[in-house]
């Protein structure tokens, strides 16, 4: 079952769809249409890029997390342990294979598939393009520091061809730290580069001081890698501020121990007493920040989209929406005090950030229910973009444009 959002004028955008229940928890099922009748219609208003259309093309995945294009191939690692694939025109979902340990992201190189799990990063063959794959061809490449808290572990691949990998800290204030010299189970927070031409492959820091950077993209013509990343919840509703931020070999960007205040000023977090792995004064600052608390997931620049042109080089970020609210700093308050989900876009200024923008708008209504949350985005082989849910409707949407 499919709706769609035709943009006017740039202004309010409406859009009619039929679904079997929505509470205000912001849950809801899509009818499908050989097996339920429809006892409810709900009608959104969204904000979208002039001339856009915003569709839902698949319903009813269980909770899909980061998308990945394979050519025309598209891949969706899940917090169910399904993966997923679609061909075009994407509109029915296919499962690869169903693992444990949560397979948050998945990418193809060359004739192999790798997933990032919890605790390790897999390969296995995928040579010919199989519908499925069995669990047991799946063998692990490099363990990751596994654990509870922040467990999901993003995977891309960079312009090198090399194999990156997120991880956050478990906690707002882990004594943990991307960096060789500690415990493995403490190698957490930022992001490391998977060396696959070492025997044994090797997993190195990129950079660090990141409590949980879900999404992360490179710049298309400077190449920069730039992430974004949770701040912690323990100051309150308002502060600190989410970031978006430019990683470098060995940058180091404060978290846990140093924090951004809404002034700019890096300032000692006194949530955790062990001594700082860097001084202040090199905690790099970040290039963009977003509301405290709204949860950035994932980034994706926009690249190769004519349909979406003069957004051509601009990053867009997945904000999931706050679970606190503002009026406890907790999640036991009013629901219509929550951040919204929305799509912002990072526009760029010769390769350098220039301001935060929204984008896609709507997500939330004004009781708090939310009927998707974004997640996971990718730019597609047709210029579109597609992202994922896994609240509200759990499915995969696209947002298109025709070009004149």
């Amino acid at each position: 079952m499919r709706f769609a959002f035709a943009a006017l004028g740039g202004k309010f955008v409406q859009g009619l769809f039929i679904c079997t229940a929505f509470a205000f928890s912001g849950q809801a099922s899509v009818a499908a249409e050989n097996s339920m009748v429809p006892v409810a219609q709900y009608q959104f208003e969204m904000n979208l890029p002039e001339g856009s259309t915003f569709e839902l093309l698949v319903a009813g995945l269980e909770a899909p997390r980061v998308l990945h294009f394979a050519g025309d191939r598209l891949f969706a690692g899940s917090r169910s342990g399904k993966i997923y694939w679609f061909d075009p025109p994407y509109q029915k979902a296919n499962v690869l294979v169903q693992l444990d340990d949560y397979p948050h992201s998945v990418v193809v190189l060359d004739d192999t598939l790798f997933v990032a799990r919890t605790s390790g990063i897999y390969a296995a063959d995928y040579s010919g393009t199989p519908a499925t794959i069995d669990a047991d061809r799946f063998q692990l490449i490099v363990p990751l520091p596994g654990g509870g808290g922040h467990n999901s572990r993003t995977l891309k691949i960079g312009p090198d061809r090399r194999l990156y990998v997120s991880l956050g800290i478990s906690g707002n204030c882990s004594d943990e730290f991307l960096h060789a010299s500690r415990p493995f189970l403490q190698q957490r927070g930022g992001v490391s580069v998977v060396d696959l031409g070492a025997q044994p492959v090797q997993l190195a820091a990129f950079a660090s001081g990141l409590r949980n950077p879900v999404g992360f993209d490179w710049h298309p013509q400077t190449q920069m890698l730039y992430a974004s990343n949770n701040g912690p919840d323990h100051s309150g509703f308002n502060e600190p501020a989410e970031v978006f931020a430019r990683l470098t070999p060995n940058s180091f960007h404060g978290m846990p121990w140093f924090q951004i205040n809404n002034a700019g000023e890096t300032v000692r977090d006194d949530c955790i007493a062990s001594q700082p792995p860097h001084k202040a004064i090199e905690v790099v600052p970040p290039a963009a920040r977003f509301p405290a608390r709204i949860a950035p997931m994932d980034v994706a620049f926009i690249t190769g989209s004519p349909q979406f042109e003069e957004y051509g080089n601009d990053a867009l970020v997945a904000l999931h929406g706050s679970w606190a609210t503002s009026d406890s700093g907790r999640g036991d308050g009013d629901p219509a005090t929550r951040r919204e989900p929305k799509i912002v876009r990072v526009a760029f200024h010769q390769g350098e950030v220039a301001e935060v923008k929204d984008f896609v708008t709507g997500f939330q209504l004004e009781n708090g229910a939310r009927w998707a949350r974004p997640m996971g985005l990718a730019i597609g082989p047709d210029g579109n973009l597609y992202m994922s849910s896994d609240g509200g409707i759990e499915g995969l949407f696209r947002l298109s444009r025709k070009q004149e």
